[in-house]
C-alpha cells in the first residue's frame, strides 16, 4: 500500500487536521451518468418529525476551541423561521425504500470506490489497495464500497438497517430529498436544530463531554487512528436511535456521521451570510457537513461540537458522511 496525492486529501494547504473525511480527487473526474430512475417521486418514507419555532439563537463560537480556519466564528445572533427537522439522520432502510422506488445508483457506485476508515476494512480487501490519500492514509479508497456494502464485497448492512446510511454524496441527498418531500437544512438550522435550546455550549447538552462518566455520543476514544477502545460501545456506526436525545428531541447530533446540509462552504460564512435565515449559495465548490462523526477525536480532530464546520466536495462519499433532513413545511411548533 503506498500514498498517492492523487487519491484525496486535506481541502487546502494549513487547512486544520482532516481525519473527519477524504474527498474525491480532480483526477477522478465526473462520475458516469446515472441510468434513467425506475420512476419518480412517490409517497417517500416515514419520518419522526420534530416542529421547532425558529426564533433568535446565537450561533458559532468565539472560543479556542474551534478552527478559525474552518471558520466557526465570530458568534453572533441569528434569528430563523420555524421549521420541521427529522429526529433521526435518514436510516439504511430509509434510503433503501429510496433505491427500491427509484432505481437510484449513487456516486460511489458509479465512481466503482468509496473511501472506507482502514480498521473497518477487510484484510483481504485492505491487501489490495494501492494507493491513499497523503494527508489522511487511514482512509482506502475501497473499489465497490457503497452504501449497500459499506466495507465493499462481502459487507452489507442487513444487520444494521437502523444506522444511518453512509457513501452517501451531497448529490445523492439532494436526490433523495427530491423522491421523499423533504430538503437539506441550512447551516443555521442544524446548529439550532442541534444546540436543542443551549445557546453558548460546546455540545447538544451542555460543556462537558462525559457528564458524569456517560458517554454522550459516538466518537473516537483510544488514539487516533490505530486504537479504538470504543468505550462508548461502537467502533462504526450506531443506531440513529442511540444515545439520549438533545433538548429539542434530536439523536445523534454530535458524532456518528457527518450530516450533509444545503450551504456551499466558505471559511466567511459567518461575515457574508445575514442575521435572518442565512443561507450560503456560494460561489465555491464544496458543500458543508455538521456533526463530526465516530472518528472525531479530541486530540486530532474535536468538531463533534455544535459549532463545528466541515466541508467537502458534492461528489465525495465515505463510511461517515450521512445526512438529514427537514420537511418542505414548517408544521406547528412542538416548543415555546
Amino acid at each position: 500500500m503506498t500514498q498517492g496525492r492523487d487519491s484525496g486529501g486535506a481541502e487546502q494547504a494549513g487547512k486544520s487536521p482532516t481525519c473527519c473525511c477524504a474527498r474525491r480527487p480532480e483526477t477522478a473526474g465526473e462520475a458516469p451518468p446515472p441510468p434513467p430512475p425506475a420512476s419518480a417521486g412517490g409517497k417517500g418514507t416515514a419520518f419522526r418529525w420534530i416542529a421547532l419555532p425558529g426564533g433568535r439563537f446565537l450561533m458559532g463560537t468565539s472560543g479556542a476551541e474551534g478552527f478559525a480556519g474552518d471558520g466557526e466564528g465570530p458568534a453572533r445572533p441569528v434569528t430563523l423561521s420555524p421549521f420541521r427537522v427529522s429526529a433521526y439522520a435518514v436510516t439504511n432502510a430509509q434510503f433503501a425504500d429510496f433505491v427500491r422506488a427509484t432505481g437510484h445508483v449513487t456516486e460511489a457506485e458509479r465512481f466503482n470506490w468509496s473511501y472506507v476508515f482502514h480498521a473497518l476494512v477487510p484484510p483481504e480487501t485492505a491487501a489490495r489497495i494501492e494507493r491513499v490519500p497523503v494527508e489522511a492514509p487511514w482512509w482506502l479508497p475501497v473499489p465497490f464500497a457503497y452504501w449497500a456494502q459499506p466495507e465493499g464485497p462481502g459487507t452489507t448492512v442487513l444487520d444494521r438497517l437502523d444506522h444511518p446510511v453512509v457513501h452517501v454524496s451531497w448529490n445523492d441527498a439532494v436526490a433523495f430529498c427530491a423522491w421523499s418531500g423533504t430538503r437539506l437544512l441550512t447551516e443555521a438550522e442544524w446548529e439550532y436544530a442541534a444546540r436543542g435550546g443551549l445557546d453558548g455550549k460546546l455540545y447538544p447538552w451542555g460543556d462537558e463531554l462525559t457528564p458524569g462518566g456517560q458517554h454522550r455520543c459516538n466518537i473516537w476514544q483510544g488514539t487516533f487512528p490505530d486504537l479504538n477502545t470504543a468505550e462508548d460501545g461502537y467502533v462504526g456506526t450506531a443506531p440513529v436511535h442511540a444515545f439520549e436525545p438533545n433538548g429539542y428531541g434530536l439523536f445523534n447530533v454530535a458524532g456518528n456521521v457527518w450530516e450533509w446540509v444545503r450551504d456551499v462552504f466558505s471559511p466567511e460564512y459567518h461575515r457574508v451570510t445575514g442575521d435572518r435565515d442565512p443561507v450560503h449559495d456560494g460561489p465555491g465548490a464544496s458543500r458543508s457537513m455538521r456533526g463530526g462523526s465516530y472518528l472525531c477525536h479530541s486530540s486530532y480532530c474535536n468538531r463533534y461540537r455544535v459549532a463545528a464546520r466541515n466541508s467537502n466536495t458534492p461528489n465525495s462519499s465515505s463510511g461517515n458522511i450521512g445526512f438529514r433532513v427537514a420537511a418542505l413545511d414548517a408544521g406547528a411548533a412542538q416548543f415555546a
